[in-house]
């Protein structure tokens, strides 16, 4: 069995979409994904699963929506492609909870960050299915527009890493 990583979007943030990460966990288990662990209350879930990527978060989202009543997005990642990601960050030297890490369900079209306006310090950089962003300054002082992060969610660097971090572990066991 394959271990995946499932990461919701707009889940718990700023109260809105809440959910229990003690229900996220069961219902991946009725799911029928086996050993989901969450991390942090904002819609992370690491777990087993038999299925295709694309048939994890069909039935996830399926399964979310008939939970809360509306579409909950979710973005998915195998265990591998997490640890691929959290290795390589264009932004080394940067603080790990200063990039961001957009994951999107596929790759943007090639020159699409030549349209966005870089009001701050920000630096951007697309890499297949996901968009990496330095706020050097802190993502809360930045000016920032992303269209491409409403197709998708985003968690900090240092997040990405204790994924990685967790899925490897589960894929060890």
């Amino acid at each position: 069995m394959a271990v995946f990583v499932a990461l919701l979007r707009a889940v718990n943030v700023g109260g809105t979409g809440r959910l229990l990460m003690s229900d996220l966990r069961d219902l991946c288990a009725a799911c029928g994904f086996e050993n989901a662990q969450t991390f942090i209350q904002s819609g992370n879930v690491v777990f087993r699963s038999a299925l295709r990527e694309a048939s994890v978060k069909a039935r996830l989202e399926k399964a979310l929506a008939a939970r809360s009543g509306k579409p909950v997005a979710v973005l998915v990642r195998s265990a591998g492609e997490l640890a691929a990601v959290a290795r390589k960050s264009p932004f080394s030297g940067a603080v790990p909870s200063k990039v961001v890490v957009y994951f999107l369900n596929d790759a943007p079209e090639r020159g699409i960050l030549e349209a966005i306006e870089i009001p701050g310090r920000e630096e951007l950089e697309l890499r297949g299915r996901e968009l990496f962003v330095h706020y050097p300054d802190g993502i809360g002082r930045s000016k920032l527009k992303l269209p491409l992060a409403q197709a998708g969610t985003g968690r900090n660097l240092a997040t990405v890493r204790k994924l990685a971090a967790l899925a490897e572990a589960l894929d060890r066991e």
